[in-house]
């Protein structure tokens, strides 16, 4: 690694403080950037602990009746949490118990890595992310592979989920790293269906539409035949090719609506 200052704040406010200096990096759970660090792919001069910010921390449900959970909070105690038992089933296939216990909702969203799970859960559930500066709604958040509408400097405290009649989250793993080679995460609310694609696309997580709108009009799995999503686009690598995974849409799609049904 390359030498660097160390700064753990309290508080949010603190947080943005510190965020201020010349290339500073917020670090969450570090279950991506210590690796990236060690790899010397980074160098940033100041990183910025939020893991002791107790005002990040901690899930609870709204008043509007959604699943309200601070940016700090670890995938475990994701897992744990009652109120939203699809995003908790889904917390709990994430990595293995170690990435759990340190890995942060968070610091997931801010990375945005195409192939993890949590970008597929709040695009699906029209979460809203919170930051020290604004609300963004999950459909202006994402703009493609480990790329946000986050602003430099700014932190996600909490995100807010909307809480849907009936959700699953399906994963194809990719045995090595557990992230998802296909996800896909199906919620239906009453005014209809939104589907959320992970691991496929080389823009990152997407919602597929047509599959939205096949699914609002009738909610089972038959009403995804003859859909498909164009191979153009899609990842290509060793772990499967781009037709490979277009087609592996459709087929955890259809598997996520007959766990949800």
């Amino acid at each position: 690694m390359y030498n660097f200052e160390f700064e753990k704040p309290d508080t949010i406010a603190d947080a943005v403080a510190a965020m201020s200096a010349d290339e500073a990096q917020a670090l969450g759970g570090g279950q991506t950037l210590i690796p990236t660090l060690k790899q010397r792919l980074a160098s940033p001069s100041v990183l910025v602990s939020l893991s002791g910010i107790g005002e990040m921390q901690g899930i609870c449900m709204g008043d509007q009746g959604e699943m309200c959970i601070g940016g700090s909070s670890t995938h475990a105690s994701v897992a744990a949490a009652s109120g939203y038992r699809a995003l908790s089933a889904l917390a709990g296939q994430i990595g293995d118990p170690a990435v759990r216990a340190r890995g942060t909702i968070g610091g997931s969203l801010a990375n945005n890595d195409p192939s993890a799970c949590y970008p597929a859960a709040a695009l699906a559930s029209g979460a809203t992310i919170k930051t020290n500066a604004r609300e963004i709604a999950a459909d202006d958040y994402f703009e493609g592979m480990f790329a946000t509408a986050l602003d430099e400097g700014e932190i996600i405290t909490e995100v807010r989920f909307p809480v849907p009649e009936i959700a699953h989250y399906e994963k194809f793993v990719q045995p090595a790293s557990r992230f998802a080679l296909v996800g896909v995460f199906v919620a239906k609310f009453k005014d209809g269906v939104r589907v959320a694609v992970t691991g496929a696309s080389e823009e990152g997580v997407f919602r597929w539409s047509e599959a939205e709108a096949a699914l609002s009009a009738n909610f089972a799995a038959e009403a995804l035949d003859g859909l498909t999503v164009d191979a153009e686009g899609m990842i290509g690598d060793l772990h499967g090719s781009k037709e490979y995974r277009a087609h592996l849409v459709n087929v955890i799609t259809k598997r996520a609506v007959k766990a949800a049904a």
